[in-house]
């Protein structure tokens, strides 16, 4: 029976060296706090909401112009010789076509706002995510998890995020 016992407690004792040798160091930063207080963030999403808003007034004012244009056919259709109302048609939805290519051109999946974010944001994250790498790699974490946007993350003590030591990091 003490023979069992001494088994027993030299198998916990390995156990406990074992699993204290694998603990794991973790961190939490929120991505979207760090961007919020990143003045070169804000110039690029004040750049990015700028030329947004240039581009939309572009587009709604040559729909605007097609409107009028529809508004003038419908005044004159009546009046106009088919060939000639026919070419009016088609002038009208190819500037219709015009502008759906433009938004679609400024807007779309690989549109100008898409490439101005890339050029203007993409660098942005690749500082936070250096900065993220060398606290790591410097302070021996194993995982450092985001807790902003779209997170999972219900709860994290405050002693565990990193955010604003990535925000001095990146700022220095």
């Amino acid at each position: 029976m003490i023979k069992l016992n001494k088994i027993f407690l030299a198998s916990f004792f390995l156990i406990g060296l074992i699993t204290s040798s694998v603990a794991q160091k973790y961190a939490f930063v929120d991505t979207k706090y760090i961007l919020d207080n990143m003045d070169s963030y804000k110039e690029a999403q004040k750049q990015l909401d700028d030329a947004s808003e240039k581009w939309v007034q572009e587009i709604e004012g040559k729909y605007k112009a097609i409107e009028e244009k529809n508004k003038k056919l419908q005044q004159e259709l009546i009046l106009l010789p088919t060939d000639e109302k026919n070419k009016k048609i088609a002038e009208i939805k190819e500037l219709e076509e015009d502008v759906k290519t433009l938004q679609q051109k400024r807007f779309g999946v690989k549109g100008d706002l898409f490439k101005k974010r890339k050029e203007l944001i993409e660098p942005i994250q690749e500082d936070i995510y250096k900065a993220i790498k060398d606290l790591a790699k410097e302070k021996g974490y194993d995982f450092i998890m985001d807790k902003g946007t779209n997170s999972n993350i219900l709860f994290t003590n405050p002693k565990y995020d990193k955010s604003e030591k990535i925000i001095k990091m990146i700022k220095q």
